[in-house]
């Protein structure tokens, strides 16, 4: 995928769900894999040129597991005129060792979540940039349908209202593939999940699933991401049916 298609699938929908506001400070949660380098590469050209003026800095949370080479993420962020700030915890300890979970990622997304938004408040951020592409919301939806028998996918926008931050998902429009295509495009280096449960997991079966399903009905895929935006879920806010957050 060429840098115009990236920004363009990222200008419609931050457009389509209002996603950035004049003056923003967004937050964008690096870890080093193929998506959030992605998505930080995107809003930082996208700042360039957006009809709204915001600006974006890059928070990574060290999950405090040994050998973790950030070096690759803190090179890549000083090409883009990019701030990084690296928060240094022990949640994989936390989770992996300590409370020994079954299903480790919900706890150590939460703590994650935790740390990021903490430090997006401290640094005076109002917004959060997650790298969730289409494929994402896809697996989401069906995770929420086989495990907890509902029909649910997360929305492009949330509101912290106690911290003050939203959070907000401008890759919902591109496919995992072409999130591939770009990185090998622009050769950037990727940092390796160090998570010793990595492909192992839920998500890693459904995304097996997912990857089943369109093969062999080609596709299911966006029919599926058709009925999710379509699919009036609970907490999805449509700017331009109504707007909860005047309420």
């Amino acid at each position: 995928m060429k840098v115009q298609k990236l920004l363009s699938l990222i200008r419609q929908s931050c457009e389509r769900y209002e996603m950035i506001e004049e003056g923003d400070k967004i937050a964008v949660g690096v870890s080093g894999g193929k998506d959030s380098l992605t998505l930080l590469y995107g809003l930082k050209e996208l700042s360039r040129f957006y009809s709204k003026h915001f600006t974006v800095t890059a928070i990574c949370v060290d999950l405090g597991y040994a050998n973790t080479d950030f070096t690759g993420i803190e090179a890549y962020c000083e090409k883009l005129g990019v701030e990084l700030t690296i928060i240094h915890t022990q949640i994989g300890k936390i989770v992996m060792e300590e409370r020994k979970e079954h299903n480790p990622c919900s706890l150590c997304a939460k703590l994650r979540k935790g740390a990021l938004v903490d430090e997006a408040v401290r640094q005076g951020c109002n917004v959060i940039a997650y790298a969730h592409h289409k494929d994402d919301f896809v697996e989401t939806m069906l995770m929420s349908m086989i495990y907890q028998g509902q029909f649910y996918a997360f929305p492009p926008v949330t509101w912290f209202e106690d911290k003050g931050i939203r959070v907000i998902r401008p890759l919902m429009y591109v496919e995992e593939g072409q999130v591939r295509g770009f990185i090998r495009r622009q050769e950037i280096r990727i940092l390796k999940s160090p998570c010793p449960v990595d492909g192992t997991t839920r998500r890693a079966y459904v995304k097996d699933l997912l990857m089943k399903l369109d093969r062999e009905t080609p596709g299911a895929k966006e029919r599926m991401f058709h009925a999710i935006v379509t699919g009036n879920i609970y907490d999805w806010v449509d700017p331009k049916i109504t707007d909860t957050r005047k309420n």
